[in-house]
């Protein structure tokens, strides 16, 4: 069993930044960011296996950075010049195997998310 506890969000103002963390237990493979907005289905914003190897949404390339502190087991996202866009709901996401695309299905924990509101 994985234990995920997201923290860090909040609201700021566009072109701003966040940083969020997510607290794990047990041990995965793959790991991910995802997000969700209102009356939207949740899309994968990056995640990140466990030899190192990242990708990103392309809206959010050059922009966010995942990456994660296996001593302290977080995961984070850093998220930098954020747009009215970037609001959303913000879960983390544990896969125990090969860690492939943003497939929902690949990723057998989920915390319980961390709101992300980015004002114009």
């Amino acid at each position: 069993q994985v234990q995920l506890v997201e923290s860090g969000g909040g609201s700021v103002q566009a072109g701003g930044s966040l940083t969020l963390s997510c607290a794990t237990s047990g041990h995965s493979y793959c790991m991910g960011w995802f997000r969700q907005a209102p009356d939207k289905e949740r899309e994968g914003v990056a995640r990140i296996d466990g030899d190192g190897r990242t990708i990103y949404t392309d809206s959010v390339k050059g922009r966010f950075t995942i990456s994660k502190d296996n001593a302290k087991n977080t995961l984070y996202l850093q998220m930098n010049s954020l747009k009215p866009e970037d609001t959303a709901m913000y879960y983390c996401a544990a896969g125990l195997y090969a860690c492939g695309g943003f497939q929902l299905w690949r990723y057998n924990y989920w915390g319980q998310g961390t709101q992300v509101t980015v004002s114009s």
